[in-house]
């Protein structure tokens, strides 16, 4: 068959795609093309009722970033008069997989027809767990003024540009911003906006935290942390969140605590769910312990854990057995 029969033909935000035949029992998947951010097939299948799908190539980016989409598929054929098939719409859909978005014709086709897609908007999700933002037109410039924004608060703190408090760590300081601080920390900000030490003295002590730390701790007020420098001091950036009141890396360091407990870990995180307050943390360590059975791994330090931990939670963990042994 001539290549052209795979072709699609793409302008900004318009996919067309000519089938000249397709016989019955006959399935076909066009080259790929891009709109957007992604590169995107179109398949038809022909048996009692037309299939037509549209998906975009898999790879990294559609695993990481898929698009949520917003499109109008229509097709045209000729049995006699021209006729167009619409159909309804799709509205901010995210598309991943070949089967995410279907659409089977019933009527009958024959001969030459076109399948025309106008993407209305395309969206990617936010790194930061925001809401998905358009890339084209306002969506796009927003996200650019924001990336820029946070390149320059970072330079601001790496660069110590016009930086005006010191934060003393257990071995080492780093300058920083009160403007900063305090508008991400109403802790900071109770700090500045009365006459403390630290506002006299224009330094804050936090001696209970490497320098390590409180680096990785400032470049998440600052929006330039990198995710394995999250995970390597995720439990300092949790005392300090709580110690600062900052309530989305609280939420961040406890999201992140739960993905990966296991028999090394469990008992601490238990204890840190307990002193911190972290419901869904402390959930899923018993579950851990006690429904999967882990319990029985660990005895050893599990015993020793029990002489340490206060009577709450002692408590806690025993209402769990004997709930599970009710169960089973």
């Amino acid at each position: 068959m001539n290549e052209l029969a795979y072709r699609v033909e793409t302008t900004s935000r318009l996919a067309q795609w000519k089938i000249d035949t397709l016989s019955s029992c006959t399935y076909r998947k066009s080259d790929p093309f891009r709109i957007g951010n992604w590169n995107w097939h179109l398949t038809v299948e022909k048996n009692k009722v037309l299939y037509i799908k549209l998906y975009p190539v898999i790879s990294n980016l559609t695993r990481d970033s898929p698009p949520i989409a917003s499109f109008v598929v229509r097709v045209f054929f000729s049995v006699g008069n021209r006729h167009t098939l619409v159909h309804p719409g799709v509205t901010d859909k995210q598309l991943k997989n070949i089967d995410d978005f279907v659409w089977s014709v019933e009527t009958p086709l024959s001969g030459k027809f076109i399948i025309d897609v106008e993407f209305i908007d395309l969206k990617t999700t936010s790194p930061n767990g925001g809401e998905p933002c358009s890339i084209w037109a306002e969506g796009f410039s927003q996200r650019q003024s924001n990336a820029t924004a946070l390149a320059s608060l970072g330079r601001m703190l790496s660069e110590s540009i016009h930086s005006d408090i010191t934060i003393n760590a257990s071995n080492g300081s780093i300058g920083a911003h009160r403007a900063i601080l305090a508008t991400r920390s109403p802790v900071f900000r109770g700090m500045f906006s009365h006459n403390l030490k630290e506002k006299e003295l224009s330094t804050v002590n936090i001696p209970d935290i490497s320098i390590e730390a409180c680096q990785a701790f400032l470049n998440y007020i600052y929006g330039s942390i990198q995710h394995k420098e999250f995970l390597t001091h995720r439990l300092a950036l949790l005392r300090a969140a709580d110690k600062y009141d900052i309530c989305d890396l609280k939420d961040a360091c406890h999201e992140s605590l739960i993905e990966d407990i296991d028999t090394k870990n469990v008992l601490e995180r238990l204890q840190i769910a307990s002193l911190y307050q972290l419901p869904r943390l402390k959930e899923g360590c018993m579950r851990y312990l006690v429904k999967f059975g882990k319990i029985f791994d660990i005895r050893d330090d599990f015993n020793a854990f029990l002489h340490d931990t206060d009577r709450d939670l002692i408590a806690d963990i025993f209402h769990e057995v004997l709930t599970a042994w009710k169960g089973f």
